[in-house]
């Protein structure tokens, strides 16, 4: 049995299997729900960073990027209310939508779900002193309590639903008065659940839950954002893609709370008018590592147009516009990549080298470093500018990394091509055979 073959094998027997249980995983499926709901909300917000922070040196002398300026320094204040009011409270929404995406899984009211939800979280990550609500946790240092509390009620609601622990009125009392009476007891109990505890672990630790959640999960994030980690997420999600199974959902649903953790940082420091802490965002995924869609096939495409077979050729026709939104799944499965061991090195080794290049420049300070959350559709080298507040560097390095990325593919494809050719000349002496041309 050969190296591919048994590495086939694998796939199929183990990674799978597993790849599929996790996918279809009800929380994991909810947290995606969740960041899916919030995501127009915070593309708005990020867009708004642009004309906060605009893309000009603060001692330029040109007239237009000096009124520009003028205008962003006068009215700061105001604004930063539209985004302080979408990513400032970005946990909002993720806390609605995961509880409305375990509703609809357990046939409760999705309403009333996410409400419970969004109540859980404001109950730990709120505090209230002197008169006041604290608002440090509804960015993103409190996503991981939102996750967190919106499973836990939840959970709570489903199994008590489950149970028949509610409160059930007459048939007569209209739909909505009914609804509202059902959820007063999961209301009770996470009240008597999660405020205790809070009370508690901040008169032990001094910390109240998201504050003890963000020190413990401080290494994990940490690490999140090194190369390491980049390398790791991109090859989990080359092998699932290569095996047929949509491997960026599985890890974008893992990597989102990282993410949005880190953005949150990012915008914080922009602000300040600090050095930005960090660099593995999903900008960065997006527009370095899926240029065209994964694994960086949009220079593949083009490449496509000029083959000498036919056959790539129409694929390579109707992929390229597709690619140019990061929708690649013509040029996937027309070519095909999955599955076809010929493309295996390159389709997995192209975006993790594209990791590499962008990583390390954008750590030397040769890349602006992503400060804005983008529709994953952009064009790689308009998100790549967009993600860094409009910087031109993130362009050079995007189209630095399509070119990397056609060298390393155009081998593989001609390699591919002779053999299409081949078994194209192999038909055509048969049908020749069949079909003898008789002179007259």
């Amino acid at each position: 049995m050969s190296i591919y073959q048994k590495m086939v094998n694998v796939i199929e027997q183990k990674v799978t299997p597993m790849a599929g249980a996790m996918g279809s995983q009800r929380h994991v499926i909810a947290i995606r729900d969740g960041f899916i709901a919030a995501l127009p909300f915070m593309i708005i917000g990020s867009f708004l960073l642009v004309f906060i922070f605009p893309p000009f040196s603060p001692d330029s002398s040109w007239g237009f990027a000096r009124s520009w300026l003028n205008f962003s320094q006068t009215y700061r204040e105001q604004l930063m209310l539209p985004f302080n009011l979408s990513m400032g409270v970005m946990t909002f929404f993720i806390s609605v939508g995961i509880g409305a995406s375990l509703g609809k899984h357990y046939k409760l009211d999705p309403i009333m779900t996410g409400l419970l939800a969004f109540m859980a979280f404001l109950l730990v990550a709120a505090p209230y002193k002197d008169g006041q609500i604290s608002t440090q946790y509804f960015s993103g240092q409190g996503i991981f309590t939102a996750l967190i509390t919106a499973i836990y009620a939840s959970e709570i609601y489903a199994l008590l639903k489950r149970h028949n622990i509610t409160i059930r009125l007459p048939k007569e009392v209209p739909t909505g008065v009914a609804r509202s009476f059902e959820i007063l007891i999961p209301v009770v109990v996470i009240v008597a659940t999660l405020h205790p505890l809070n009370l508690f672990i901040e008169s032990t630790t001094g910390m109240i839950i998201p504050e003890a959640i963000m020190h413990l999960l401080a290494p994990l994030v940490s690490a999140s954002d090194s190369l390491p980690a980049i390398l790791i997420s991109v090859f989990i999600c080359q092998i699932l893609w290569f095996a047929g199974i949509h491997g960026a959902l599985i890890v974008t649903g893992i990597m989102n709370p990282f993410w949005m953790a880190n953005l949150s940082a990012n915008q914080t420091a922009l602000a300040a008018g600090n050095v930005l802490p960090h660099i593995y965002l999903q900008g960065f995924w997006d527009h370095y590592l899926l240029i065209g869609g994964v694994g960086s096939t949009l220079p593949l495409a083009f490449l496509l147009l000029r083959s000498r077979a036919i056959h790539l050729r129409t694929i390579g026709k109707m992929g390229v516009v597709p690619s140019f939104f990061n929708i690649n799944e013509p040029i996937l499965f027309g070519t095909p990549i999955i599955m076809n061991p010929l493309f295996f090195l390159p389709f997995t080794l192209v975006p993790m080298i594209n990791a590499t290049l962008a990583y390390v420049a954008t750590k030397l300070g040769w890349v602006a470093q992503v400060v804005s959350l983008t529709p994953w559709t952009t064009p790689a080298p308009i998100g790549a500018s967009w993600a860094a507040n409009w910087a031109v560097s993130p362009v050079i390095m995007c189209l630095i990394c399509m070119v990397m990325s056609a060298v390393m593919y155009y081998p593989f494809l001609k390699a591919y091509e002779r053999t299409l050719l081949q078994k194209q000349d192999e038909e055509r002496s048969a049908q020749e055979g069949e079909n003898p041309v008789t002179a007259n």
